[in-house]
């Protein structure tokens, strides 16, 4: 064992939620460390921890009826903050807005496709296809503004659970359609349950989506320079210019904010798309714009900046109502 990679006599604890995907996603990050630090496999000095957090016992009310996101996270961060774990893996799109005092993100992993999934009981191409007046799915207020913009005859209902139980209520009954991110369906091998991909242009990502995140103490230069050969350095560029512009809208689970962004000009420059909605999609406000790779946080600000403009005081006091 290198001593970059352990100075104490113990396991290097990655701490997770204990959903299947939140555990291939740990185990995605063990595999990335102990392939990068070799010593890491004959010690077999890595250990998954799963936590219980509030995001996964709670099922049966929307995040933003019971404290938003960072539910999803809570407990977690507490656990690294108190030293009982070393670092954290964390889907980007369930990252609070803004992380506790003392917590970093120390990398991030190659972005998986950041795309949401069709999944309908009665089939279909696309969201156009679905029924008149068919009922989905879905507790993210991002996909409920966006689908009702394009579809204002839709019924939306709460849905909420890991992949596979909301993939279960659709198969019972319980909604003719959901949406569902395609990433997280191609790392639990179900994208034969996907009825389509629903392009950016239609269905704008979350921040984040398809992100995976590390999260550090952010004074562990130690484990830092342990994960720098994992970070991939476009991920991180796209998801900081994501979160800068979700940080500008003060974004929260009370409003529906979307924002993707992906490198332009041969890698020379960043490409952001970004979207304020009414909950009930009646108004839909969007920005796009490119910046330079050197500064993804400005060009991120710039637009939340725009569509705080665009929306005014009043949008935002409706939305958050």
């Amino acid at each position: 064992m290198t001593a970059v990679a352990r100075q104490e006599n113990r396991p290097l604890r990655i701490g997770t939620r204990g959903s299947p995907l939140a555990l291939i996603q740990a185990r995605m990050v063990r595999d990335a460390l102990a392939a990068a630090h070799a010593p890491l496999v004959a010690d077999g000095a890595i250990e998954i921890v799963p936590i219980k957090t509030t995001g996964d016992a709670v099922q049966d009310r929307r995040l933003m009826d019971v404290g938003g996101k960072g539910l999803f996270t809570k407990e977690i961060e507490e656990a690294l903050l108190d030293g009982r774990i070393d670092c954290a893996v964390h889907s980007m799109k369930d990252m609070q807005t803004w992380l506790p005092d003392g917590l970093a993100i120390g990398a991030m992993l190659p972005r998986e496709d950041p795309r949401d999934a069709l999944i309908s009981r009665r089939g279909g191409a696309c969201i156009a296809d679905l029924p008149d007046g068919a009922v989905v799915g879905t507790a993210s207020l991002r996909r409920q503004a966006q689908l009702l913009a394009l579809r204002p005859d839709l019924r939306i209902v709460a849905l909420r659970g890991n992949v596979e139980t909301r993939l279960r209520k659709i198969a019972a009954g319980d909604a003719d359609a959901t949406l569902l991110a395609v990433a997280g369906l191609k790392r639990l091998g179900l994208t034969d349950k996907a009825t389509a991909i629903v392009g950016v242009d239609e269905i704008l990502p979350a921040v984040g989506q398809g992100a995976i995140g590390i999260e550090i103490r952010a004074d562990d230069a130690r484990l830092l320079e342990l994960l720098a050969p994992l970070d991939h350095a476009a991920t991180t560029l796209c998801v900081t210019a994501e979160r800068a512009c979700l940080a500008e809208l003060d974004g929260s689970c009370h409003t529906p904010i979307a924002a993707f962004a992906e490198l332009s000009n041969g890698g020379a420059g960043i490409h952001l798309r970004s979207l304020i909605a009414m909950p009930d999609g009646g108004a839909v406000h969007r920005d796009d714009r490119e910046g330079p790779t050197a500064e993804p946080a400005v060009l991120g600000r710039r637009a939340g900046t725009a569509l705080k403009a665009q929306a005014a005081p009043a949008f935002f006091q409706m939305a958050s109502a």
